[in-house]
């Protein structure tokens, strides 16, 4: 399958998103209900705001988006092929795609990936190579999407990590509604 940006643009349009599995192929996903993570209550805690503050991550943005991609699929079990690295990169070129990351001197040491349209903001995937870089780096993505009035934050599927960043679950219908309005607003980016 040819995962051009206009199909995944398109994909994400309507709540789908891919994964590829595990014969090399992709398989495209629409979870009911849907995880999302509210803009206005991810605020870091106590030991973040400190962590943050003390500046023991340089956080930057965009900055390595290919090689944030591909430490999110350095694990066991992954659904970031090649096919997927190569598409996501394109997107981030036409300026989709993005990424926050966290850097402990000139090594990157966690991050977040994931692709924006309007005034939504689907994550994808995010890594961490030393205690907190990754939560890090998802405070420094949360701050610039509060900042440019993003009003979506798509987390996909909830599980306990993206439970204690603040996701939750709504009814897919409920999704479909906020995503159809975050969309069609101009990219906040």
């Amino acid at each position: 399958m040819d995962l051009s940006p206009e199909l995944l643009l398109h994909a994400y349009r309507q709540g789908l998103f891919p994964m590829g599995n595990e014969e090399g192929g992709i398989d495209w996903y629409c979870p009911d209900p849907r995880a999302i993570i509210p803009m206005e209550s991810a605020l870091p805690g106590r030991t973040m705001q400190r962590l943050l503050r003390k500046g023991r991550f340089r956080l930057t943005l965009d900055t390595s988006f290919t090689e944030v991609m591909r430490a999110c699929g350095e694990r066991e079990e992954t659904w970031i092929n090649d096919e997927m690295v190569g598409a996501y990169t394109a997107l981030h070129e036409l300026g989709h795609a993005h990424s926050a990351e966290a850097w402990d001197g000139e090594r990157l040491v966690g991050g977040i990936y994931g692709v924006s349209m309007g005034s939504a903001f689907f994550g994808e995937s995010m890594f961490t190579k030393s205690d907190n870089a990754g939560k890090a780096a998802f405070h420094h993505l949360m701050a610039h999407l509060r900042e440019r009035g993003f009003s979506l934050f798509d987390s996909q599927i909830i599980n306990d990590f993206t439970r204690t960043l603040g996701a939750s679950e709504i009814p897919f219908t409920d999704f479909q509604a906020r995503l159809a309005r975050a969309v069609v607003e101009i990219d906040r980016w």
